[in-house]
């Protein structure tokens, strides 16, 4: 049987979960198409996707094509839930990615084309809403060409552009000649002596489509239908199916978590080499953990089918894995996985209603974070706080009201901040030496912190011998040194150093005459776990540390004539505009600025540009904070940072 794993993509409000109701009803699959304005579309099941009209989970559903079955996944739009974008787009093996004829190229359909095109993802384009008026075909051709700068196929042509009667005629024109033609020695030749055929021409489209090489384009309308059927056509033949051995290593991927009634967890996977059954043990996660399945469900004629049995190339839901998380490999790895897409830069302080249960709300978040794990709980014992990470102000209000509908917890949130980081300033080195006061530990720790290059996270290496005590003791050093980095001197996570382990030792197993194992005369790893992280900060301390905020890279377009008004709010907003262009009427602003100040440009945008301006940003780097106090976050921790105060917690006492 022949599998095609297909992502739909798109800017918010592009039509993407409408062209997947109007690909089920063509398929057969639905009687009827769903509206996403009156909450009956098959794939936004979530009470709040039906109430805000956007997707915000991504949902699978299949449908059989010429053969072929699709598993058809729906993606959100809204920057905000990009994290639920990144974890489908490793279980893809070819892309629909939607683009408005009204609204054209917008700023989240460059962020994923981007990714699209370095991870080699076979993509179709579809110009929706030819039907609407205002649409345009030719310019929003021209406009992907420009703007997304990939080398497009059109695919036809669109007729009654703008009336309930716009049309598009499928025709492989000269344009498709040309650009399948420069990346095809064959096809070049042909054309030169004139014996170019239709069949060498779409065995290049095929070939370099599925290659990523070239990105065919069609149109249509998702509410009347037109363009649907050359659409699917092209799907069926230009993107690749799913491959993979069913009788190979069994080797697959979690994609998404859900809760089911009775409250046990389910997984999506989609499986790459291998067939999984019912009742087979699976070594899954980072750690191996190994994990019974006990129940399968496969994807079929638009619902799920309980079955015995996934095998390679199809999507599944597993039951009985209760410790899997978002991202886990399934039996053998596939190789490195790595974001896609930049973390979330944001923080905000969750504030539990007068009636609201703590742990209640620390259960909910927790289920919440499962199925989102760059949610990023941080829980602060000292101030019983919960902080949650986020990428947007939209995405703050669908965690409040999820936690209103899904739990029925009342919650409000503190003014959102920025994530920052810390970067050593310079070098440091610390030593306590086992039985020598102040030090209150049976180990001997000696650490030094240097800077590294931008970029290069937490190295942590060895200036003594492998040898010189057990490689338990190591481990825990190493173990609790990158724990320790999670808050530095102001309490942001340390990042981009090298941290050396300078000096080791410890007291060998020993015991009173005639007695057991004491461990009081005796190292442990605890002894090495309490003492790290004094040694750390007091390195820490005397290299210094830097403050870093989040910077966004952005793109402004607006009309030429705002410009004036435009640049004193940037300027305000601390923005640094790097480059500025003008194009016929509309001027065009790149630059950077922090990305606190990012919502706040979206919210004055429309009334300093008339409506017409567009903002697209995105994280960039870190950059050292210069105006104003040196922020700081609350530590979660035991606080090494107050000798005094880190001994009564750790060891209850303050002395040797």
């Amino acid at each position: 049987m022949h599998m095609l794993n297909l992502g739909i993509l798109a800017h918010v409000d592009a039509g993407k979960t409408s062209l997947t109701e109007r690909l089920l009803h063509a398929a057969g699959v639905i009687d009827e198409i769903g509206s996403v304005d009156a909450g009956s579309t098959r794939t936004d099941t979530l009470a709040l996707e039906r109430q805000r009209g956007i997707t915000i989970k991504s949902a699978v559903v299949s449908f059989p094509l010429d053969g072929v079955t699709v598993n058809l996944i729906d993606t959100p739009g809204h920057p905000d839930f990009i994290a639920e974008v990144e974890r489908v787009l490793g279980v893809l093996d070819g892309v629909v990615l939607v683009v408005s004829a009204v609204e054209g190229v917008q700023a989240q359909t460059r962020v994923l084309m981007r990714t699209l095109r370095r991870l080699g993802i076979p993509t179709l384009l579809f110009v929706n809403k030819i039907d609407r008026r205002g649409a345009r075909y030719e310019d929003v051709l021209r406009s992907a060409a420009e703007r997304l700068a990939v080398p497009t196929v059109p695919m036809g042509t669109a007729t009654g552009l703008g009336t309930p009667g716009a049309r598009f005629v499928p025709e492989l024109g000269p344009a498709a000649l040309e650009a399948l033609a420069d990346r095809d020695d064959t096809l070049l030749s042909a054309y030169v002596e004139g014996t170019v055929t239709d069949d060498l021409l779409r065995a290049a489209l095929v070939a370099q489509t599925r290659q990523a090489l070239v990105h065919p384009v069609y149109a249509g309308s998702a509410v009347t239908g037109a363009g649907t059927d050359a659409l699917l056509a092209g799907i069926r033949e230009l993107l690749p199916p799913a491959d993979g051995d069913p009788g190979g290593p069994v080797s697959g991927t979690v994609f998404k978590v859900e809760r089911g009634p009775a409250g046990e967890k389910i997984a999506y996977a989609r499986m790459f080499t291998g067939t999984l059954r019912v009742r087979d043990r699976i070594p899954f996660g980072e750690a191996g953990t190994e994990g019974k399945v006990t129940a399968i469900s496969v994807f079929d004629h638009g619902t799920d089918v309980v079955r015995d049995e996934v095998p390679a190339g199809r999507i599944a839901r597993l039951w009985g894995l209760a410790d899997v998380r978002i991202g886990d490999a399934l039996g053998a790895p596939r190789g490195a996985g790595g974001h896609f897409f930049s973390p979330p830069t944001l923080e905000t302080v969750v504030l539990p209603g007068p009636d609201v249960d703590r742990r209640a709300l620390h259960l909910a978040l927790t289920r919440l974070a499962e199925q989102d794990p760059l949610i990023g709980l941080r829980h602060d014992e000292v101030r019983q706080e919960i902080s949650v990470s986020l990428y947007g102000e939209v995405q703050k209000e669908v965690v409040q009201a999820t936690l209103a509908d899904e739990y029925g917890l009342d919650v409000g949130f503190r003014e959102t901040t920025p994530l920052c980081v810390e970067r050593p300033a310079g070098t440091g080195a610390a030593v306590e030496f086992n039985k020598k006061d102040p030090n209150p530990f049976l180990a001997t720790v000696g650490l030094r912190v240097d800077p590294a290059p931008v970029g290069a996270g937490v190295a942590f290496r060895l200036e003594v011998e492998l040898g010189s005590m057990p490689y338990a003791f190591f481990k825990a050093v190493e173990d609790t040194v990158r724990e320790t980095l999670g808050q530095g001197l102001y309490g942001w996570r340390v990042t981009d150093c090298t941290v050396t382990l300078t000096h080791c030792g410890y007291s060998p197993r020993q015991s009173h005459a005639h007695q057991g194992f004491d461990k009081s005369m005796s190292s442990t790893g605890a002894d090495f776990r309490g003492l790290t992280p004094l040694v750390l900060v007091e390195a820490l301390r005397r290299a210094g540390t830097r403050v870093h905020e989040p910077m966004h890279r952005f793109r402004i377009e607006a009309p030429a004539d705002t410009l004036g008004a435009l640049l004193p709010v940037l300027a305000a907003a601390g923005a640094v505009t790097r480059t500025t262009a003008t194009r016929r009427s509309l001027c065009v602003l790149h630059g950077t600025v922090p990305a606190a100040r990012v919502h706040g440009l979206e919210q004055r945008l429309p009334g300093l540009t008339r409506g017409e301006g567009e903002l697209e940003s995105a994280f960039d780097h870190y950059a050292p904070v210069r105006n104003g106090a040196v922020p700081r976050r609350p530590r979660t921790d035991h606080n090494p940072l107050n000798r005094r105060e880190y001994l009564l917690n750790v060891t209850r006492r303050v002395g040797g």
